[in-house]
């Protein structure tokens, strides 16, 4: 295996070669039933499996009587099977600790239906009897009349959570899209009529049509000792499966093209964002030889080209849209589509249309520079790059997604280093005209599909016929002048500053992390792994922020850091910088909160020195406000009229009223608000968020090599000069607190919203009070509640009642700032959507289940299956740069702090260890009598986001 990207061999180029179709790196073959099956070894993450069943088989297939029936089977699935009764697959997948819920373990598509389980394997059985469960799917779904019932309800509310704007134009340009061909009419989630009234034999109907063997493929993928041993559990439990002799022929649904351009003018009053949307339509092309592959470099090329181009227009004064991309989809199984998406200021559709089509047009007139390409070259070698170094650290999930497409789409899998080479070797050699000539697939005579989006109608049809030939003419005439390219600096910084010195350094075993003391007072910890080749990730903290500020003060404050963005916060502005890192993989971010300061960054170990020249700009730079301020300030403005049209905003904001108040921290923003808004001040008050190195702490986690490292951590940290006088100085103990006032009786409300169709959302809380003295074993605590509550409320509301399709339980401890000197208060809620008429009903169900649990106390499964979980999510953090990013800064931002984080490490570890030890029946019943107010039906709040009939739909 090579060692690095750069000693990668290019190879020799035959474009007529076939690709194998032997999928790389998989122990493939088919059984005598038909049944395809995939094996791969992986070993991240550890000791862990991601299984799939691929069926070819979607809501394409449905007669009229039958739209909706391919999902409802994947409901059935996890309902009942021959071998597993009343949702025992989810009480097995549960009690292992493997993740359960919506959009996790399935999904149904046009052409497929794909069921998924991630598992861990560190006991034989567990993987044996997950691929069983895989095998019941495949010919034993249980299709009873109790079981079509019971999944009723979580389908149709499935089908009215998704009755929302987003969705309406999705399925409206969908229909479009798909214009005379079976597609346009078989959406996944199907009719209402058809969820409601579908009786069990038209399910069994579909089901024994076209879930055929034949047409099936079982993928597994994991930390398995070897691939024959798999193959051999597969052989025996699908082994003796049977089907149909005579399996129905998947038929060839065509979708016609078209010269003339189709067009949509879609008005939604809840539109959250004005939006065009040009799609050109064109058939799949089969990737088989060396050739189609170049093909798809070409096309990647000038999607990536074009996407500099409209990135930069959307950062231009007064520009025609706020931010536009262009992007390929494979849509079905025979047509995929290239895909313009802008969104754009209210009234402002045709403008943004015009300048879409304009750019195009410019590309077919004049080209792509050189230079252009040569920016996106460096791009694609750095992705590629990237890639091919975590070829053997890629998860089992995303290796899993490419058998699935290698079954279902025929997508060759030809394996990352014959990819990494073929891309080093072709990339070079592609110019600028060939890149420049796809813009002809992109002519509005090409299957052209034209929508636009807007909250209150402004564009006509007429209007967006007349864009297109105004275009068509300026092309004609070759009046659209060529693309003008910006001077781009060469370096990141000009003058590099003088290195700073270690004044203290100080080693922490239990953590394997070193922890730095800057001569500028900077605190750097860093912790080296292994667990990905191409990644570090950094994030600095200072306490001090928002929550500090008056009235007065804090309007224009909390528009500094869009401010900054806009206006280049690291030197540089977003277009310029976005050109100097092409070919870096460096992201550097700010925020600054309510209680803090941050910069989080994430970028290759070779790309180290950049990130961290970007950190020192940070705290060098004066942001000044600039024409680009007017930009932000329209960009809110349209956020806040997005805001004011989502029926959600009124929940939001009543219950945000509720715990805080009419605290100005936390008043919705007006539009009105931003004509007080002094952009000077904005500004100079972001740049005192990041002047005084002696403020921060700064983590650093990933694959760094040290002697390359500390030289440029001493430099470009440890050179940030110190500042004369103390900036925003402040220590964790002593940050102002926000208001925080949770109801001391009952509050049950409701918000009526005018809504396009109905949409009904519950929210129920309960206060949260952790005493200081026994801090972290409450936390701990907390966190197993939320998990026994979630569980709970699925198995009560979904597979007992079958009326939510999901529920969320949260925990928020913001309301108070964690300093040491007082108990934190905050709330844990739970939310779920349902019709309307029974959300009283449901509030109700769910305030009997905590009461039951408070007073008798959870089940020994219970605790059996929160420990579980927890333990599978520990282990899979102890394999990730992320979480011991996270573990690392809350050991610092922890309330036992002070001034050692390996001892507050090892404190909240202890206090795991012990909850989980001691954890019970009774210990979890006494935990949710103290946490939580008991009985809990004396103190809690109910809003409940409820329609109020419109005028008119």
């Amino acid at each position: 295996m090579h060692s690095s990207f750069e000693s990668l061999k290019e190879v020799d180029l035959e474009w007529d070669r076939e690709f194998d179709e032997q999928p790389f790196g998989a122990d493939y073959g088919r059984l005598e039933n038909g049944l395809v099956y995939y094996i791969r070894q992986n070993p991240k993450p550890k000791m862990r499996a991601a299984l799939a069943l691929a069926v070819q088989a979607g809501s394409v297939l449905e007669e009229e009587d039958e739209r909706g029936v391919a999902h409802i089977l994947e409901h059935l699935a996890f309902s009942a099977t021959k071998k597993y009764e009343n949702h025992g697959i989810v009480k097995f997948l549960e009690s292992i600790g493997a993740e359960f819920g919506p959009c996790h373990n399935a999904y149904t598509s046009a052409d497929e239906t794909v069921f998924e389980l991630l598992i861990p394997i560190d006991r034989p059985e567990l993987l044996s009897e997950a691929i069983s469960i895989l095998a019941e799917f495949s010919t034993e779904i249980r299709i009873a009349d109790e079981d079509l019932e019971k999944e009723r309800g979580a389908v149709m509310e499935e089908y009215r959570s998704g009755r929302n704007a987003a969705k309406r134009t999705q399925e409206a340009h969908w229909r479009l899209l798909m214009e005379g061909s079976k597609y346009a009419e078989r959406l996944p989630i199907g009719l209402e009529k058809v969820i409601r009234g579908v009786n069990t034999k038209t399910v069994k109907h579909f089901y024994h049509k076209w879930y055929h063997l034949s047409k099936m493929a079982v993928i597994a993928i994991g930390d398995f000792p070897d691939t024959k041993s798999v193959v051999e559990l597969i052989k025996t439990h699908f082994g003796q499966k049977t089907s149909a002799s005579n399996p129905t022929a998947v038929p060839n649904l065509p979708v016609p093209s078209h010269e003339q351009p189709h067009y949509s003018c879609f008005v939604d009053s809840e539109a959250t964002k004005s939006e065009v949307v040009v799609s050109y339509k064109m058939p799949v092309k089969k990737m088989k030889t060396v050739k189609d592959y170049r093909d798809a470099l070409v096309e990647s090329m000038f999607l990536n080209a074009l996407n500099q181009r409209f990135m930069k227009i959307s950062h231009r004064k007064n520009p025609p849209y706020f931010s536009c991309s262009v992007y390929a989809e494979g849509l079905v199984r025979p047509v995929r589509a290239c895909i313009i998406n802008s969104f754009c200021k209210e009234n402002g559709t045709l403008k943004a249309l015009e300048s879409m089509l304009t750019e195009v047009a410019r590309v077919q007139l004049h080209g792509f520079s050189e230079h252009e390409i040569s920016v996106v070259r460096a791009l694609m070698v750095s992705r590629i790059k990237s890639v091919y170094l975590e070829r053997d650290r890629r998860e089992s999930t995303s290796l899993r997604h490419d058998y699935v497409q290698h079954f279902i789409r025929n997508e060759p899998v030809i394996g990352i280093e014959y990819e990494a080479q073929l891309q080093k070797t072709i990339l070079s050699h592609i110019l600028a005209s060939e890149v420049s000539k796809y813009a002809e697939k992109l002519q509005t005579s090409c299957s052209c599909v034209i929508k636009t989006v807007e909250p209150r109608a402004s564009a006509t049809i007429a209007d967006l016929k007349e864009a297109i030939l105004k275009i068509s003419q300026f092309e004609k005439e070759q009046s659209i002048a060529p693309w003008d390219e910006e001077q781009i600096p060469e370096e990141i910084i000009d003058i590099k500053p003088n290195s700073g010195n270690i004044v203290e350094q100080h080693e922490y075993a239990n953590i394997g992390a070193t922890e730095l003391i800057l001569s500028n007072g900077m605190k750097v910890c860093y912790k080296s792994t292994d667990f990905l080749n191409n990644q570090i990730l950094f994030s600095g903290f200072s306490y001090g922020g928002l929550s500090e500020l008056s009235e007065s003060e804090y309007l224009s404050s909390m528009m500094g850091a869009p401010f900054a963005r806009e206006l280049g916060a690291f030197g540089h502005k977003p277009p310029v910088l976005a050109d100097m890192l092409a070919g870096k993989r460096v992201t550097v971010t700010t925020e600054v909160g309510a209680y803090m300061r941050t910069f989080h960054g994430d970028c290759s170990p070779s790309d180290l020195e950049i990130a961290l020249q970007l950190v020192y700009q940070l705290f060098m730079e004066n942001v000044t406000p600039g024409e680009e301020v007017d930009l932000v300030l329209q960009k809110t403005e349209e956020d806040i009229r997005a805001q004011e049209r989502d029926p959600y905003t009124a929940l939001r904001n009543r219950l945000t009223e509720l715990l805080y108040g009419n605290s100005y921290h936390f008043r919705p923003l007006k539009i009105s608000d931003l004509s007080n808004v002094n952009p000077l001040k904005a500004c100079e008050y972001f740049n005192s968020c990041f002047k005084d190195p002696s403020t921060f702490t700064v983590v650093i986690v990933g694959n760094i090599d040290l002697p390359t490292a500390i030289p440029l951590i001493l430099q470009y940290l440890g050179g940030i000069p110190k500042s004369p006088k103390p900036i925003l100085h402040r220590k964790g103990d002593y940050i102002k607190g926000l208001p925080f006032n949770f109801p001391t009786s009952v509050v049950r409300e409701e918000v009526h919203r005018p809504m396009v169709e109905e949409q009904c959302w519950v929210t129920l809380s309960f206060p949260v009070e952790l005493m200081k003295g026994a801090m972290v074993e409450e936390i701990w605590h907390l966190h197993f509640l939320t998990v026994l509550f979630e569980t709970k409320i699925l198995q009560v509301l979904r597979f007992k009642h079958g009326q939510i399709y999901s529920a969320s339980v949260s925990a928020n401890l913001d309301g108070n700032m964690p300093c040491r000197i007082d108990d934190i208060h905050g709330y844990i809620r739970i939310a779920f959507s349902c019709d309307p008429k029974i959300s009283s009903k449901l509030v109700n169900i769910v305030l009997d289940e905590i009461l039951l649990l408070q007073k008798e106390g959870p089940s020994t499964q219970d605790v059996s299956t929160i420990l579980e979980i927890e333990q599978r999510s520990y282990e899979n953090g102890l394999q990730d740069n992320n979480k011991w990013l996270g573990k690392i800064l809350s050991s610092y931002q922890s309330r036992i702090y002070s001034g050692d984080i390996g001892t507050s490490f090892k404190v909240n570890l202890e206090g795991r260890s012990r909850i989980r030890e001691s954890l019970t029946q009774l210990t979890t019943q006494s935990a949710m009598q103290r946490i939580v107010p008991y009985p809990c039906k004396n103190q809690h709040t109910v809003v409940v986001l409820m329609p109020q009939p419109c005028q008119s739909k």
